[in-house]
């Protein structure tokens, strides 16, 4: 089974994309976004896709990939950028994989998880 991380600070958006996204054969692990620093977090366990949200409660999306990239760990990491703002080119010169802009279809989000995860 393909595991898909989410960092998303709607808790709405969350449990909608977990149901989805389950129901589309993933394995979702929603991350606590209580944590200062997402890294450490995500070096104990290495996802193959992030559906990450721009605007977190303490970090920001764009830190996040960016520190990423700079990770050998997380070279094979698919990160997806999601936000309300237009905001894709900046997404992906941060080192995103995609971006989507808020609200999105979920078949949307699905489409591009499936072009970077084989089932």
């Amino acid at each position: 089974m393909k595991r898909v991380f989410l960092a998303e600070d709607d808790p709405t958006m969350v449990t909608l994309l977990e149901t989805l996204l389950k129901l589309e054969g993933f394995e979702v692990v929603t991350l606590d976004l209580a944590a200062d620093d997402l890294l450490p977090v995500l070096r104990e366990d290495i996802p193959e896709a992030l559906v990450l949200d721009v605007n977190l409660p303490k970090q920001n999306g764009m830190d996040i990939v960016k520190a990423m990239r700079e990770e050998d760990v997380f070279k094979d990491t698919h990160v997806v950028m999601a936000s309300g703002m237009s905001l894709g080119d900046k997404c992906l010169a941060s080192g995103a994989d995609d971006f989507l802009l808020k609200p999105y279809m979920p078949d949307d989000l699905i489409s591009i998880l499936r072009k970077y995860i084989a089932r």
